[in-house]
């Protein structure tokens, strides 16, 4: 069957005549959607809308990070032929999931720019679907969360990253990609005693009251205690995973901006995110993907196999019976 419809299908992402179901059009060729879902503004009946940010404006180090969504798009056309390994469910065919395109936003306005996010997904939230957004930097987690706080209340962030994101900083008009999730504590948006920050290398004097499992403790303790520990904190909560791609060693993902040392192999971080399987997930991100610092490709490839793992996710709690 799958070789059949590899000798039609083409162009999936505006071709294709249903939101469910798996994909079988060559991985090297025509227009790229992530999984191959179509693209579509009309969210009636969506469960989940894919959706990118190309921003980098909040960037401490390299920037590059606008041409991350893209990247990931490209490299989850290796993965929609099949349902993904060792889930026993096929997410794919049991939700209906569009890639809802990017953010439009004037980058000569940056300090519009927050407000131009929190709507886009506010919008997505209010038609009754969950987002998962491709970024861009860290930063766009920011605005992101205030439009599930609005929806769920204060919501427990669950975090993979290198670093903490959590230092002192009281100017909320700075657009920051090392202090958004400072702000989102002392806004309420997030709250930091069912939160959980996982990977973390980098020395800050405060974690705002956020749980870390820091890299060695995941290396130590291995991916089940971790896994133990993160539902023990954020229970049945709604909660909303961000993953920076730098909480993987620079080893297996050497595309991003602040690359630190230590970090998670990809196999841990597959291990992880497959065993947190009925968490309360109500949206998440992949964010820092930065696909100039990498040649191989390897970094969107991880980016974009994190970010079908949190489909998995999603639709866990949501799959038939």
């Amino acid at each position: 069957m799958a070789l059949e419809d590899a000798k039609s299908e083409v162009d999936l992402a505006f071709t294709r005549a249903d939101r469910r179901g798996l994909a079988f059009e060559n991985a090297f060729g025509g227009a790229t959607s992530f999984l191959r879902r179509r693209y579509s503004k009309d969210l009636s009946g969506v469960d989940l809308a894919i959706t990118g940010v190309a921003f980098d404006q909040a960037v401490s180090h390299r920037t590059g990070t606008r041409f991350g969504p893209r990247a990931v798009r490209e490299a989850s056309a290796l993965q929609p032929f099949d349902p993904p390994y060792g889930w026993g469910y096929s997410p794919l065919e049991e939700l209906d999931i569009v890639d809802y395109g990017d953010l439009a936003f004037d980058y000569a306005r940056v300090a519009d720019f927050p407000d131009a996010l929190s709507a886009h997904i506010r919008g997505i939230l209010a038609a009754g679907a969950g987002t998962l957004t491709l970024g861009g930097d860290h930063y766009i987690t920011f605005p992101i969360l205030k439009a599930y706080a609005e929806r769920f209340g204060p919501i427990s962030l669950l975090h993979f990253d290198a670093h903490s994101d959590t230092w002192v900083d009281d100017d909320f008009t700075r657009i920051d990609h090392g202090t958004m999730f400072y702000k989102a504590i002392k806004s309420g948006i997030v709250d930091p005693a069912t939160s959980v920050q996982v990977g973390i290398r980098t020395h800050n004097d405060d974690f705002m009251g956020v749980h870390v499992i820091d890299a060695r403790e995941v290396h130590e303790t291995g991916a089940a205690a971790v896994v133990a520990k993160i539902k023990d904190i954020v229970g049945t909560r709604p909660t909303y995973l961000t993953f920076d791609i730098d909480c993987l060693d620079p080893a297996f993902a050497p595309g991003t901006g602040t690359p630190v040392w230590g970090g998670l192999a990809s196999w841990q971080a597959a291990a992880i995110l497959r065993d947190l399987a009925g968490i309360s997930l109500v949206g998440g991100d992949v964010v820092e993907v930065s696909p100039a610092y990498d040649t191989t490709g390897a970094t969107a490839i991880a980016g974009a196999h994190v970010a079908h793992e949190l489909i998995c996710l999603y639709g866990w709690t949501r799959r038939r019976a």
